[in-house]
């Protein structure tokens, strides 16, 4: 989840710097990562080495090797662990690329052992001139744009938990398992954007094992479990509450929230990405099952993304854009043969090779949308 390659200029590290990880790592490392044209990350269970503390302003791409054993994440946060830019999932061995637009000023590089916890800190200070890509007409257009469908989307979503929260806390099991997956399908279309605001995200959509030990277990999947597996939500009023209160903030930030082209472009992929590790595994919606309703929300959110970002790729390198609406095509033909009525199969009816075929259609996809953020940044 969720490799561009960003000009090197525009990651060149500020000169005398000196290594500024929180596991100490030198001046020779540091150079070594400005010189690759990448500010190198080597992540571990217990370390996350970052290759430098200091780049210019504008856009840069860290690339975060995992030596660790478990399956990590990388960040950059700016002040309130607001998310300026992540990779997910980065599983043992693996090299992953993520390509950020950051303005002057004081970040902390992250990651995340276990995806869990508030990961490994690296100071991070970012100095000079920038000129913001928004600052083009056309990417300017394309943020617009795709802001009017984030507060569709994001309107939507609003109501549909509403009404979800206000079956649960009638009790009526069943009527909340219906719109469960509904109002789901809107967060999952507007992800991106919803996962920059700190602790909000995981507030709403963690998973049981992606809470530290200590922390209360609240949101979507904490009530999913218990209509599915308990079948009683009796006690669930306070954190039915929550989730409303949590999605109610988090609409009014997404609303309100200065995007980055860049963020539009990473947000296609790591929506992509979520159904690569999460849906066609069935770990999402473990519980109820609903995970084709998410995987189609994810490809439907990724689209508009890209969609809002077309005009400037079309003038930048069209044969990308023809091959995204090819790939598109395939994992949307991909996916509809698996619709029941106005929904989807439950995933633990689907047999292995059903799911093979839909994760083959979507890492087809997802390798030329890994190729639009280098595209937008240039």
């Amino acid at each position: 989840m969720r490799t561009p390659t960003v000009m090197a200029a525009a990651v060149l590290a500020l000169a005398g710097l000196a290594g500024c990880s929180s596991n100490g790592s030198g001046s020779g490392a540091a150079s070594a990562g400005a010189a690759a044209g990448k500010i190198t990350v080597a992540a571990t269970d217990t370390e996350c080495t970052v290759a430098t503390g200091q780049v210019a302003a504008g856009t840069s791409t860290f690339s975060v090797t995992n030596k660790g054993s478990k399956v990590t994440e990388f960040y950059v946060y700016a002040a309130g662990d607001r998310v300026m830019g992540e990779v997910e999932n980065i599983v043992p061995g693996l090299t992953r690329d993520m390509v950020v637009e950051l303005p002057p000023g004081l970040y902390e590089a992250t990651c995340k052992p276990g995806m869990i916890g508030r990961g490994i800190r690296n100071p991070l200070k970012v100095s000079g001139e920038h000129k913001p890509l928004a600052q083009n007409a056309e990417l300017a257009d394309a943020v617009a744009s795709y802001k009017r469908y984030v507060k569709s989307q994001s309107d939507t979503l609003l109501v549909k938990t509403k009404e979800f929260t206000e079956a649960v806390k009638a009790g009526d099991v069943a009527k909340a398992k219906d719109l469960y997956p509904v109002a789901r399908t809107y967060w999952e279309r507007i992800e991106p954007v919803a996962e920059i605001f700190g602790d909000l995200d995981p507030a709403i959509d963690a998973r049981e094992n992606d809470v530290a030990q200590g922390e209360e277990w609240t949101g979507y999947h904490r009530i999913e479990k218990d209509l599915w597996v308990k079948k009683d939500v009796g006690a669930d009023g306070p954190i039915a509450d929550k989730l409303l209160t949590d999605v109610t903030t988090i609409v009014q930030k997404a609303n309100a929230a200065e995007l980055s082209p860049v963020l539009l472009a990473n947000g296609a992929k790591g929506l992509l990405d979520e159904v690569a590790t999460g849906k066609i595994t069935g770990e999402e919606d473990r519980y109820s099952h609903t995970d084709l309703w998410d995987f189609d929300a994810n490809l439907q959110g990724s689209k508009a993304a890209i969609q809002s970002l077309r005009p400037v790729l079309e003038q930048r390198d069209p044969e990308l854009v023809k091959t995204l609406d090819d790939k598109f095509a395939a994992a949307e033909t991909a996916l509809e043969a698996h619709r029941r009525g106005d929904g989807w199969q439950l995933h633990d009816e689907l047999s292995k090779d059903q799911l093979k075929a839909l994760s083959d259609a979507i890492n087809a996809l997802a390798e030329p949308i890994s190729r639009v953020a280098s595209v937008i940044a240039k």
